[in-house]
This record gives C-alpha cells, structure tokens and sequence, in this order.
C-alpha cells in the first residue's frame, strides 16, 4: 500500500484557491474518526494516484506523523480543464468489512479469436481491508470462442473472505462466433 503525504487544510482558504495554488482539497473520514479531517494534497500526488490508483484502491495517508490506512471513495475530475477536484477517503478498520469495488482487467484482448463482450466493468463486493480488490486480472490468452466467464468464475471471488455485492451467476464476458453473429445480421 502507497503512503501519501498530507497536510491539515486551513479551513479559511478557499477550495477554488487552493487548486489555483496547485492544491487538491480532500477529506478523509470513518467511523473510527470522531469527526472529519480535512486535508491537501499536491496537484502532482493527486495526479500520481490518479494514474496509478482507482476508486477502491487502498492509500495510507501521513498527515501530522499519524498514518491512516484509507480507501479512495471518490476523485472528483475536470475532464474539461484536465483539473482534480476533490479526492475522498474512507480510513479503514481491520476488524469491519468494507464495501468496495474491483476493476475487470482484461489481458491479451487482441488474442481472442472470436468476439468479445465485457458486460461487467466493475464486481462490487465487501471484504476487510486486507482482503480488498481493486483490481482482477483475466487473462483472454487461449479462451475458446463459446466461453462465457461469470463472476463465480473468477478465483478472486470464491474466496471465503470476500462478500459478494452481485449475482454471482452474473456475466462478465463471452466469446461468441464471429460467423454466427455475421449471419444474424444479414438476415
């Protein structure tokens, strides 16, 4: 897990200011804090997490000498102006499961020999903190056309620590035939 650096954020300063001044405003809160704590971060951290990090993906923060292992809930996004808004953390408590989600990467998508449907993006799930996903890899290498992969099927999520959010029959992707799915369209 990351370890970010983060200072108290003067609550005077106004958020537009901040980000003018190459500061990203976040918050970070939790039950196990008895109130939020309102930070900044450097516009180049925020990029950094931003690139290397998604939604659900687990950051400690370093605000003070105290670290906070955290989870990113949300990064608020510009896409008009390239700009990060605001980032949200939830600090984590070994003992309580969390809700989260896991991004569905896809390996070796140019080796499928038919065609590809990704029906689900994202496998939404609750688990303790060490047992979070913030990413699952599939690997397309070698899948024959007619595979259809449900969320069951994935190892990650036979585990017994992790609590599913989703039908576990739910469809992740399938493989179909290129010739079948032409001929249904020329009818």
């Amino acid at each position: 897990m990351n370890t970010i650096l983060a200072q108290k954020r003067d609550q005077a300063a106004k958020a537009k200011q901040l980000r003018r001044s190459g500061i990203v405003p976040c918050v970070i809160c939790g039950a196990s804090l008895k109130e939020s704590l309102s930070v900044q971060i450097d516009q180049s951290t925020a990029r950094q997490l931003q690139r290397t990090k998604r939604n659900g993906s687990k950051v400690n923060i370093q605000v003070d000498g105290k670290t906070y292992p955290t989870l990113i809930k949300d990064l608020e996004y510009n896409g008009m102006n390239n700009e990060i808004l605001h980032i949200s953390f939830q600090v984590l408590d070994a003992r309580k499961k969390f809700n989260s989600v896991a991004d569905i990467v896809l390996l070796n998508k140019e080796k499928v020999a038919g065609i590809l449907e990704q029906m689900q993006m994202q496998i939404p799930h609750a688990a303790e903190p060490e047992y979070l996903l913030d990413t699952v890899t599939v690997n397309l290498e070698n899948m024959p056309i007619g595979t259809t992969l449900t969320i069951g099927d994935i190892p990650e999520f036979q585990s017994d620590k992790i609590e599913l959010q989703a039908d576990a029959g739910s469809i992740v992707l399938r493989i179909s035939d290129k010739k079948r799915v032409e001929e249904k369209t020329e009818q």
